[in-house]
C-alpha cells in the first residue's frame, strides 16, 4: 500500500485559502503569519500576509499620491507588510469586487486590486466595503509551496473573510488555525518529523 504525501490541492489550487505558518517556521518573513493565497496554479503561488501591520497608515499613502482631505476613518487604517517580494508595490485586498482598472478576481466576492483608482475611491469614502492595503507580496515558484507544505512549514485552510476584514491583526494567526480545530500553542515545534 502506498501513501500519497502530496498536499490536497484542488484543480483550482489553493486560491482563497489561508496559509498558516507552523510554530517552528523560523523564516523572519513568515514566522507566526497567516497569508491569504490569491493565486495558486502550476506556475507557483502569490499571496498577501494579513497579520503584519506596519507602523504607517493609509494617510501616508494618500499623501504620497497627492490625495488630500481623505476620509479620516479610512486614512487611519494600517498598511500591512504583504510579503518580501516587491515591498514598494501596493495591493488592496477587498470585498466586494467592484469595477477597478486592475483587479485579480480571487472569488465572486474577493479581489486584489493594484491600480490607484481603488485608493482614490477609498480616500473619498467610495471604495470597497472592506479593504486591507498591503505593500509587497509573498511568492512561490513552481512546486515550491507544495514542497514547503510537505515539509510541515504551513497549514492550509479555506479562507474566511471575517478573519481578514473583522478580526484584529494580532488574532488572525490563531483564529485561522482554530478554524481547522488546531491550537497552535499546543503544537510541538517538531511536529511531523519522527
Amino acid at each position: 500500500m502506498t501513501s500519497d504525501t502530496s498536499p490536497r490541492v484542488s484543480h483550482h489550487g489553493l486560491d482563497n485559502h489561508f496559509l498558516i505558518a507552523m510554530p517552528a517556521l523560523s523564516d523572519p518573513n513568515f514566522s507566526r503569519t497567516v497569508t491569504y493565497l490569491c493565486e495558486h496554479n502550476e506556475d507557483g503561488a502569490m499571496g498577501l500576509v494579513i497579520n503584519r501591520p506596519l507602523e504607517i497608515t493609509l494617510d501616508e499613502i494618500f499623501k504620497h499620491m497627492g490625495i488630500g482631505d481623505a476620509d479620516p476613518v479610512v486614512a487611519a487604517a494600517p498598511i500591512y507588510l504583504g510579503g518580501p517580494v516587491q515591498p514598494d508595490r501596493g495591493f488592496v485586498l477587498h470585498t466586494p469586487i467592484g469595477a477597478w482598472e486592475s483587479t485579480l478576481r480571487v472569488t465572486d466576492d474577493i479581489g486584489v486590486t493594484t491600480s490607484q483608482d481603488v485608493l482614490k475611491a477609498m480616500a473619498e469614502g467610495k471604495g470597497p466595503e472592506h479593504a486591507l492595503v498591503a505593500l509587497g507580496y509573498a511568492g512561490w515558484g513552481t512546486g515550491q509551496l507544495e514542497a514547503e507544505i510537505i515539509d510541515n512549514a504551513w497549514l492550509s485552510v479555506p479562507a474566511e473573510s471575517d478573519i481578514i476584514f473583522h478580526l484584529p491583526s494580532e488574532q488572525r494567526w490563531r483564529a485561522a488555525a482554530a478554524s481547522l480545530g488546531i491550537d497552535l500553542d499546543r503544537l510541538s515545534s517538531d511536529a511531523g518529523h519522527a
